[in-house]
Formats: C-alpha cells, structure tokens, sequence
C-alpha cells in the first residue's frame, strides 16, 4: 500500500488532494512527482559527511553543547564540531538509517553522518526527506560495517522549489507534532496500566483476597502487614532440596545452529521463551551444567540486565538451559506455581532484591539474596485462588494493553506515510492561495 492510499483511509488525512498534474519520475520508489518538481541525486541535495570520534568518557550528562550520536543526543561536551541546522543520520548498527535534526552548535559524534544542506536546500524539508527514504536498508556488511554513504548519495530524490520545501516542512513540523503528543499521551496510558498490574499483584500476594481478614505485622519492611494466618517464608524453603535456585552457564559460547536451547535474562518473557527465539549453546558446553537444566514449569527469573523478570517455563522448553543472568526456581508440591510466579513478580519481592543489586552499569542479582527473599506465604488454596484471580485480572490488563499499542503503531505508521506522501509530492500541502 502506498504512503496516499494509507492515508485515504484516514478520515481527518483526507483533507489532503493530490497536486494538479504529475510526471514519472523514472524511479521505482517514487512514481509520479509534481510536474514542476526537480529530480536530482542526493549528493546535489546535501553533503553527507560521518561525524567526528569521541571517547565516552568525554561525554557529560550536564555541558554546554549536546553531542548527537546515532539516535539523538548522547550527551553534552564543552566543545563543539557543527554550528547551524543540520539532520543526521545514524551510522551503525541497529540505529543505521535513523534520523535526527541538530540546531545551533553541537558535536555530531563518529556515529551519525551530517547532512549539510547545499544551496537551495531547506535543511528541516531535507530532514523529513531522509526520514521518508528508509535508509536502513543501505546498510552494508564489510570489515567496517555501516551506511553506504556513497550509495545513497547517488540516489535520485524529488527536490520542489525552496519556498515549497519550507511549507512542506512547516507543515510536516505541525502535523508529527500532533501524531508524537498523541502517542505520548497513549505511551503514558500504557505505563499507568502497567502501573496498575504492579499494584494489583502486590496487593494480592500480600494482603490475600478478604480485605477483612485479620492481620499481622510480618516483620519484614517490604511486606508490612500481611493476613495473620500467612507464614513469611525465605524463597529457599520452597523450593525442592534436589533442584535448588541456581543460574547456569557462564561462558556459553556463540551461538550454534544445532544445540541446547539457553535462556538469557532479556530471554525472560512469555514472548521470549520459545524454542524459535533462543540462543542455542553446544551440547559439550551445556554438559557442565546439568544441574541447571529447566523442567517446563519451572520459573525462571532475569538476576542480570532487566532485573525482575519473572517467566514460567513452557513444556517445549524441557531441558533447555540457562545462562548466568537467569536463575531458575523449581518449587515443591506445596507451592502452587502460578502464585509464586506472581509473588515474584510482585513489588514487595523486587524491592528486597533492588535494594541489593549491584553494579553500576549492568545492575545484577546476588544469587544469594535471591534464596533468601521473603516471601508472604499463604495456604494452597488460597494461593490457587489468588492465581486464579490475578489471570483474569491480567487479562483484562493485556487486552487493553495491547488495544493501546495496536493504536500507537497505526499512528506511527500515519505518522511515517503522511512524511512520504508529503516529501514524494502525492499529497499538496502547501497553502492554499499558493496551491
């Protein structure tokens, strides 16, 4: 579908009308442009120059001049490389192609290629240009892997007159404006429910489900009253004494085409932990560490990266192993899975373990502190009864999660067509006594 028919079918976009006669453009991705529009090769349109190295111990959170790398802003420096309006382009990795727009002085680091505008050029037109052109896709793998400058300079691109390319940009400034302030209030939405889920799961695991049941003071700060029947247990207790907490492989080597599956700590996610998503480890390796190895069913818990994590592992996943940022949490017969799932992922678990991560860069989990969390135990049954509740509740949460999000993705996707349709001339913008 292209940028226009995307936005056709958008009620409030189709105020917009195409421009009065067009011409082929002789180039795939364009079509048909403005019959008085120009065509001419990026390398007419801007100079594209990569950015100048710099340590990262001389980047500050607080200076004088921002220092941009290839996603926006970095940091701040007392120096500076580029004075004026510039857009950038990230360079590497997964941030090639991404763009960004400087203004004023800043240092433009080795990661990101400035776009420096050449005469007759409006740099914020030239900025929502690079951003329509999908620049990711000239990546190049070689010895120095990056964005292939010199192709995409060659490129041919639609260039309008300036006076056009500044109500282009003007225009395109308002109406991203207005997309980006309404994902943010939807983004914001998202965090209050995730807030929510927080909340409720804390609450459950430590008051129960009567809120008249009588109460007593667990003797543990992060717990504060819970129901005078619970017991506090340390997570240990409830684990059998054959599969004790423990995280797995150290060193586990690159990742191999045929082996045992390995579970990371950005691995501990629902969505993550399929056979199809994993690293895979050999089986040499992964003999050193039987003691680690997963039943399905098991909980697993991310000790490094994004601590806090909590997952349960499916039945696809037996025998699969896991690294040293993730620990693995059997539990006996006693303990009902689900419950112990959302204990640990509630609020007044994660609270004990933060207070001791350690680390200053990658914050990590002593395996040690994770074996000696107190957990507010209640009977079986009402940990079956607290589980059961928490699912539904959940759900309820996730579908209306994943409502919000499927509405900020429609919007980014506005967002990205209405900057093609704009740029590529197949919708007219400019006012209309000019038009």
């Amino acid at each position: 579908m292209t940028a226009a028919q995307r936005l056709s079918g958008n009620k409030r976009e189709r105020r917009f009308k195409p421009y009065p006669a067009y011409k082929d453009s002789g180039v795939e991705w364009l079509g048909g442009i403005p019959a008085d529009w120009e065509l001419k090769a990026v390398k007419r349109v801007a100079k594209l120059r990569a950015g100048t190295a710099i340590t990262a111990e001389s980047i500050q959170e607080v200076g004088e001049f921002p220092v941009f790398g290839g996603n926006g802003i970095r940091g701040f420096n007392s120096s500076y490389t580029h004075d004026g309006r510039f857009p950038l382009i990230g360079r590497q990795g997964a941030l090639c192609g991404c763009v960004s727009f400087a203004s004023g002085k800043f240092w433009a680091s080795e990661h990101a290629v400035v776009a420096a505008s050449q005469t007759g050029i409006d740099p914020a037109w030239l900025a929502f240009l690079l951003c329509a052109m999908t620049l990711n896709d000239f990546s190049q793998s070689a010895a120095q892997p990056g964005l292939a400058v010199e192709t995409i300079s060659a490129l041919r691109v639609p260039v309008p007159r300036i006076s056009e390319q500044r109500a282009i940009a003007a225009f395109l400034d308002r109406e991203t404006a207005r997309i980006d302030a309404l994902v943010a209030k939807k983004e914001r939405l998202i965090e209050l429910l995730q807030e929510k889920r927080r909340a409720l799961i804390t609450r459950a695991v430590t008051k129960g489900l009567d809120p008249n049941a009588p109460k007593k003071d667990s003797g543990v700060n992060w717990l504060g009253q819970i129901p005078a029947h619970w017991e506090v247990k340390r997570l240990w207790h409830l684990t059998p004494s054959a599969r004790r907490i423990m995280y797995g492989i150290v060193l586990p080597g690159p990742n191999v085409d045929d082996g045992v599956p390995i579970i990371k700590g950005g691995d501990v996610s629902p969505e993550r932990l399929r056979l199809d998503r994993l690293s895979r480890t050999t089986f040499e390796i992964e003999s050193g560490y039987v003691r680690s190895r997963v039943r399905g069913g098991d909980l697993v818990y991310a000790i490094r990266g994004s601590i806090g994590e909590a997952a349960m592992i499916p039945l696809e996943l037996e025998g699969a192993n896991l690294t040293q940022d993730a620990a693995r949490v059997a539990y006996t017969p006693a303990t009902h899975g689900p419950w112990l799932l959302q204990a640990l992922r509630s609020v007044a678990v994660f609270a004990q373990l933060e207070a001791g991560a350690l680390g200053a860069t990658i914050r990590g989990i002593n395996i040690r502190d994770l074996k000696r969390a107190s957990i507010p135990v209640p009977p079986r049954d009402e940990q079956r009864g607290i589980a059961n509740l928490l699912e539904r509740e959940m759900g309820k949460i996730d579908t209306l999660v994943s409502k919000v999000q499927d509405a900020i993705d429609h919007l980014k996707e506005l967002r990205t067509a209405l900057i093609s349709a704009a740029v590529t001339g197949k919708i007219d913008v400019r006012p209309s006594e000019t038009a």
